[in-house]
């Protein structure tokens, strides 16, 4: 009984001592990966905000087509003498 006794102490031992000793390695790699992290971070330079570019305004070509395109709503019945109107004069920057 005595051996049946020591074997199973040694055994807690050597298991305790193995867990320590794997905590310890995990708890120091972590410690490398946060260091290794915030310094990555650091270097990394921030992104410049988007800059807005203005579109270019629409051909002459357009405002012939959209016209047309008016003329046919008009003609439809789908839009009044005066949308029309109204819509011509905004096209035409009048």
């Amino acid at each position: 009984m005595p051996g049946l006794i020591r074997g199973m102490a040694r055994t807690a031992v050597i298991a305790g001592t193995a867990t320590a000793a794997s905590n310890a390695v995990n708890r120091r790699q972590a410690e490398k990966n946060v260091a290794a992290y915030n310094n990555a971070a650091q270097q990394v330079a921030p992104q410049p905000a988007p800059v807005y570019v203005e579109p270019a305004p629409a051909p002459e070509d357009d405002v012939y087509a959209q016209l047309e395109r008016l003329g046919a709503l008009k003609a439809q019945g789908i839009l009044t003498e005066e949308e029309f109107a109204a819509q011509k004069a905004k096209l035409l920057g009048l």
